[in-house]
């Protein structure tokens, strides 16, 4: 008799990497579709001028480091349900996402307190004048728009915890093919409207950002009224869930919230050599994004199957996928890096032939930043999926403190590198190098100690 065949290592890889594209695709496509959003927004906005580009990255950035810490601790409500969905619970899946939606209501007034004061980060960082007003009306705009973000991201996590990304997907792209043709006719005035220039951009990304919105929480409601997730007293506050959220959520609201405080003080630290420096930083930055979405839509997706394995305890499972997930995202960096490496002079032109370049000197910043960027990219990476994984497992608070750790040494040097040392503005570029080749470092060293194996999330 022939021997019984050992089963094969693909048949065991095969289903879960089936299941991770499944989940990972649409998330992707979705973070794509905001990609080229920012992409299109932006080249419209480089057609008037090089101070328009950069303030859009400069407020819109600092707008959302505002947003963040909220946006990470409601989000954080995704690990939550997905837990609760490989634990077979699934009405605690739609009653989490009510006491999510409850804190989202809770933090826009909140926000709403820093219109006034949103001007002063741009005086601070001693930017041009007509660079400050434009990134202070541009950020004043999205935050007064902040609720539709911060609802989204509520209504949107019960989507990615379940594992149904394609309705994220769907809401997503909807939002982007309403904002494309917005901004341009509110950018540029159309159809009898005035033109708006930078503030347009921003009602227009603020007004799609609502569509997207409406499409979830709508959707969401829908679910809530069928098998399995229909249970009664849905809106009832749950203090257990609330303190769960608020227990494992701070640590992941605050993390993001300095994290994207020190990455926006280095921006403004860039935008201090002048607008030309922050014309070629906000090009580079823009490729960046390219590569960066994509790349943060393995993070979410590991966060889901890892949470999803967590919940029905397969922590082996868990560990799994988050290698192969792993694997998935070097593949595409290394594309990337190769991009960013060959190609420079050809995706600068982009954004650099739509204003005025004395000698092409912004253009040549921008090739140099570009190929620095490409540096840190495969790190990059890694690092979003193995912050996925940690976070879903409830580790939340020594990825915080290691996190904040390091972008603030990188946000410190910066200052000193440009404001006491005077170095050029390429020597300051290289912090952030440095700084998330050291931040994989430290997630990849965490996540082989197996601590996240022992940590209770869910009853």
């Amino acid at each position: 008799m022939p021997n019984k065949q050992e089963p094969s290592v693909s048949n065991h890889i095969q289903p879960e990497l089936g299941y991770i594209f499944k989940i990972a695709f649409p998330i992707i496509i979705s973070n794509a579709s905001h990609t080229v959003m920012l992409f299109v927004d932006r080249l419209f906005l480089s057609r008037l001028g090089k101070q328009e580009l950069a303030a859009a990255m400069s407020g819109g950035l600092s707008s959302y480091v505002l947003c963040s810490f909220f946006v990470g601790l409601i989000g954080y409500v995704s690990a939550l349900v997905a837990q609760y969905y490989g634990a077979q619970k699934p009405r605690m899946c739609g009653l989490a996402i009510i006491q999510a939606l409850y804190l989202s209501l809770i933090s826009y007034p909140i926000l709403i307190c820093f219109i006034p004061i949103i001007k002063y980060v741009f005086i601070f960082a001693k930017q041009e004048p007509l660079l400050t007003d434009f990134a202070s009306t541009y950020a004043r705009t999205l935050l007064a728009g902040s609720i539709f973000l911060i609802t989204r991201t509520a209504a949107g996590s019960f989507f990615v915890g379940i594992g149904k990304t394609k309705i994220v997907m769907i809401a997503n792209l909807i939002g982007a093919l309403v904002n494309i043709p917005l901004n341009y006719v509110l950018i540029f005035g159309k159809f009898g409207l005035p033109a708006m220039a930078i503030q347009g951009a921003a009602l227009g990304t603020v007004c799609s950002s609502g569509v997207s919105c409406i499409i979830l929480l709508g959707t969401y409601l829908r679910e809530m009224s069928h098998s399995p997730y229909r249970t009664k007293n849905l809106l009832k506050i749950r203090p257990s869930i609330i303190k769960r959220l608020l227990l494992f959520g701070l640590p992941a609201g605050i993390s993001p919230f300095l994290n994207w405080f020190a990455f926006n003080i280095f921006v403004q630290i860039m935008h201090s050599y002048g607008a030309d420096t922050a014309a070629a930083a906000t090009i580079a930055f823009n490729w960046d994004t390219v590569v960066f979405l994509p790349m943060l839509g393995l993070g979410i997706t590991a966060r889901t199957i890892v949470g999803q394995n967590i919940g029905a305890k397969d922590h082996d499972g868990a560990q799994r996928s988050t290698y192969l997930i792993m694997r998935i995202s070097i593949i595409y960096a290394i594309a990337m890096m190769i991009l960013f490496i060959g190609p420079t002079d050809l995706l600068t032109s982009v954004f650099a032939s739509g204003f005025q370049d004395t000698n092409g000197q912004v253009q040549n910043t921008a090739n140099i930043m570009l190929r620095l960027l490409a540096l840190y990219t495969l790190a990059n990476s890694c690092k979003l999926v193995l912050g996925g994984s940690l976070r879903a497992a409830g580790d939340t608070t020594w990825t915080m403190w290691v996190s904040i750790t390091i972008h603030w040494a990188m946000a410190t040097s910066v200052v000193v590198l440009a404001h006491v040392l005077e170095v050029n503005q390429y020597i300051a570029w290289s912090t952030l190098i440095v700084m998330n080749n050291i931040d994989f470092m430290s997630l990849l060293y965490r996540f082989r100690t197996g601590k996240w194996r022992h940590i209770k999330l869910i009853d």
